[in-house]
């Protein structure tokens, strides 16, 4: 099985998150998004890619990159998705409001992936980071690998 791991990451919060799930899939070959091209699409059988949530979506460079690829490259590729993210509860009204009003990154690249013919494995997940900068919410990372492990099965 040929997984390849794709993120992008501001604050290195959302890099420990895909690190993180590289370490639990052995085969799994880690890319940051600047160092991606279409070519590493190639052959993969699990894609799993990740961003920070920024506006409700992904980074811009993600973005970018997900645009590019062509319609049914990615047909019979089980594909997963991850966000770093505010977690509602830690956060004041106003935030709580535009969280409601744009949503998280993960969903919008799940819905990009699939009509790129690639097959949701999981539902999107996100991770929670404390302030904008980070760190990492408590067990994060330990949430991470146990969700790395069920993409292998």
């Amino acid at each position: 099985m040929k997984v390849l791991i794709i993120y992008d990451s501001q604050f290195g919060n959302t890099e420990k998150i895909a690190q993180a799930i590289a370490k639990n899939i052995p085969s799994a070959k880690l890319l940051q998004i600047s160092k991606t091209n279409l070519e590493d699409l190639n052959n993969v059988t699990l894609l799993i890619v990740g961003s920070p949530t920024q506006g409700g979506r992904a980074t811009v460079p993600l973005q970018q990159f997900l645009d590019q690829i062509p319609a049914g490259k990615l047909t019979k590729v089980k594909v997963a998705v991850f966000d770093t993210r505010f977690g509602e509860k830690n956060v004041n009204f106003v935030l709580k409001i535009i969280i409601k009003t744009f949503n998280y990154a993960a969903p919008k690249i799940a819905e990009i992936l699939e009509d790129k013919g690639g097959n949701l494995i999981v539902p999107p997940e996100g991770f929670i980071v404390t302030n904008k900068e980070g760190p990492l919410a408590n067990n994060e990372l330990e949430r991470a690998m146990v969700w790395a492990k069920k993409l292998q099965k």
